[in-house]
């Protein structure tokens, strides 16, 4: 009788054990394909940064320095075309329309030229004013006839001075040859306005 049971329970335990030994097979293959699929997906991984890092434009820097030249003077040359507009409109003196004309001429120019080549560099420039060129504006735009003469004069002296060191600066330290070259073409035309408007303003005086 036992020996009966024991012949049935035999090809039983065969099964067991063979499926037992399946199920390990299984399980390390699946094993082997989870490692394989874990590095595939580490060099996939890997591979998309590289291609960020490479080809996104906004991760070639140009540098601090070059950024903020670039800023500051874009938002100068904003606040030249913008006094400029409100002279035309508010100055009185022949002489300051003249030179107020020029300065939207000149700068609108320069603006653009800068545009160009900080869009190149993925610079994002300032789109409006800061605060301090802003006050300016709105201080001038409450004077009018003679006394804007002298405000607005009294203004572009201070604003080129800062600009032409600004300028000269860049033309030496910049790390970007476009902006370097930016900056030395602009120093000197930036120097003829001064000279000019220091002219205009004493004979204001």
């Amino acid at each position: 009788m036992v020996d009966g049971i024991k012949q049935k329970l035999r090809p039983m335990k065969k099964l067991i054990y063979a499926i037992a030994i399946s199920g390990a097979v299984i399980g390390f293959q699946s094993c082997g394909n989870s490692s394989k699929n874990a590095e595939e997906t580490a060099d996939t991984s890997a591979m998309a940064t590289d291609t960020v890092i490479s080809d996104d434009p906004a991760m070639v820097s140009t540098g601090t320095p070059d950024t903020a030249f670039s800023n500051k003077a874009a938002v100068s040359g904003m606040a030249e075309v913008a006094f400029g507009k409100l002279a035309l409109e508010k100055g009185s003196h022949a002489k300051v329309k003249e030179f107020a004309s020029m300065m939207v001429k000149d700068h609108s120019k320069a603006n653009e030229e800068l545009k160009s080549i900080a869009a190149a560099k993925s610079i994002v420039l300032p789109a409006a004013l800061d605060a301090m060129h802003q006050t300016k504006y709105e201080e001038l735009k409450s004077k009018s006839g003679a006394d804007f003469d002298k405000a607005y004069t009294a203004a572009m002296v201070e604003g080129h001075e800062k600009t032409l060191a600004l300028m000269e600066d860049g033309s030496k330290n910049l790390n970007d040859a476009e902006l370097k070259a930016f900056a030395a073409k602009t120093a000197p035309v930036v120097k003829h306005h001064l000279e000019m408007i220091n002219a205009i303003q004493a004979q204001l005086k």
